[in-house]
């Protein structure tokens, strides 16, 4: 048997993805049919990337929060609406009333304290590229401290390894 896994043309991980996000749509679905109201403690924690592909939040919230946000669904939450891509909500924030729309494909978790249940997913996040930065001053080579990285012509990287070891 060999010891190296072949790749899968089956994209189980996304099959999973998938699936535990219908769990979230079920679960607030299910709180919608129920006139959104909340059985007993259970209330949840959803995060969620806000630059994702059909994330609608306003623009203050947005600034806020430029790259992830947590919201909570307990007590003043209003217009819970649930469809198979995503749900809408109204929350207040700062006591100003905000509208929500969000894809299940934007949810990085979902956790209900009360009864200790928790999911953690992969944003479905394609073509985002982190913003441009400045270098960090320390990404300069030290002279003659470990291996040095070069591109030779061909555009191939070469690792030259050099310790300092005396000849």
């Amino acid at each position: 048997m060999s010891e190296e896994t072949p790749d899968s043309l089956i994209p189980y991980d996304e099959i999973v993805q998938e699936a535990l996000r219908a769990v979230v749509g079920r679960v607030l679905g299910e709180i919608q049919a129920n006139g959104a109201t909340l059985p007993g403690e259970h209330h949840f924690y959803i995060t969620f990337k806000t630059g994702a592909p059909g994330v609608s939040i306003p623009k203050h919230l947005t600034e806020r929060f430029p790259d992830e946000m947590t919201i909570v669904l307990q007590n003043k939450f209003w217009d819970l609406e649930v469809d198979e891509e995503g749900f809408q909500v109204g929350l207040s924030f700062n006591q100003i009333p905000a509208k929500l729309q969000i894809p299940y494909s934007a949810i990085t978790a979902f956790v209900d304290p009360a009864v200790d249940f928790g999911l953690q997913f992969q944003a479905n996040m394609p073509d985002i590229s982190p913003e441009p930065h400045d270098d960090a001053e320390n990404d300069a080579p030290e002279q003659g401290a470990g291996p040095l990285v070069t591109e030779s012509e061909d555009g191939s990287n070469v690792v030259t390894v050099d310790f300092g070891r005396k000849k």
